[in-house]
């Protein structure tokens, strides 16, 4: 990942923005200050430097910088769109051939992800394009789930802003946090969670049967739960780590990329633990 200071980039416009800065050309005529001389020959008096040094300093809009307003106006962003396309899908469709859209968008959608995470440029474009798909996908799935058990999409809305709620207090408190071997251990599980997914949606497509319907299938959907939500770790990690070196200001969108992707993918674990729980009412 590269680093980016564009701070001291020498630009008028940053030195006219209302920041601290020594803008000579206003201050003093015209004419450079001249420092270390007595009398008349002085003409930056300490008033104008108190007044320079009181100015605030630049925020990450003036210097180009990522920062946390960022990462929230953007997340804020895609979550609408994911939501508008969610919503749209789930009140203007049959509940038959919403649920056929779902598949069809979430592959898609996957497809998009990949192209977004592995390209080098930061396409703002291809990720409003994946929280369309992803909310068409979702407003699909999570009909056809409330029509089969009434009232589960509020439960996981609710379960999914209490995991992220518990997983920011933990991070924040340090009680969890993003050490090499924590990421390790996160890159090992969830490449295993998503290889048994495969292996149990051939079995469930060809052989009519699947992990999550037998006894055990609760403790499988937990362990889902509990791998999505510590992702949500990383992406508090990232975002605070990309602040602090300074990443450019475009990283912001990668971050609310990767926080939305996490979220989308808990809602859809807390969807299928509480519809496993809940069984056969």
């Amino acid at each position: 990942m590269q680093s980016h200071n564009p701070a001291f980039r020498n630009d008028r416009a940053f030195a006219q923005g209302g920041y601290a800065s020594f803008d000579t050309d206003r201050r003093s005529g015209g004419q450079a200050p001249r420092w270390g001389g007595s009398g008349a020959g002085q003409d930056v008096t300490p008033e104008q430097l108190q007044e320079m040094y009181a100015q605030p300093s630049a925020g990450g809009a003036q210097t180009g910088r990522m920062t946390y307003d960022d990462v929230v106006v953007r997340t804020g962003a895609l979550f609408s769109a994911l939501v508008v396309s969610a919503a749209a899908v789930w009140t203007l469709t049959e509940p038959g051939t919403a649920l056929g859209l779902a598949l069809p968008a979430m592959l898609v959608a996957v497809g998009l992800s990949f192209f977004i995470s592995f390209s080098k440029k930061v396409r703002v474009g291809a990720m409003f394009a994946y929280a369309v798909l992803v909310g068409a996908a979702l407003g699909g799935i999570s009909q056809a789930f409330e029509t089969m058990w009434g009232g589960i999409v509020a439960q996981a809305v609710v379960g999914t802003l209490g995991a992220f709620a518990a997983m920011l207090v933990a991070y924040k408190t340090k009680l969890i946090r993003a050490t090499p071997k924590f990421q390790k251990f996160m890159f090992i599980a969830v490449i295993g969670y998503g290889v048994f997914l495969l292996i149990n949606l051939g079995f469930a497509l060809f052989g009519g049967v699947s992990a999550f319907s037998s006894p055990f299938g609760w403790i499988i959907g937990l362990v889902g739960v509990s791998l999505a939500s510590l992702m949500l770790i990383l992406d508090f990690d990232f975002i605070e780590q990309g602040v602090k070196n300074g990443l450019p200001q475009p990283y912001a969108w990668r971050a609310a990329f990767g926080l939305v992707t996490t979220l989308v993918w808990l809602y859809v674990e807390m969807l299928r633990l509480l519809s496993i729980l809940r069984g056969g009412e």
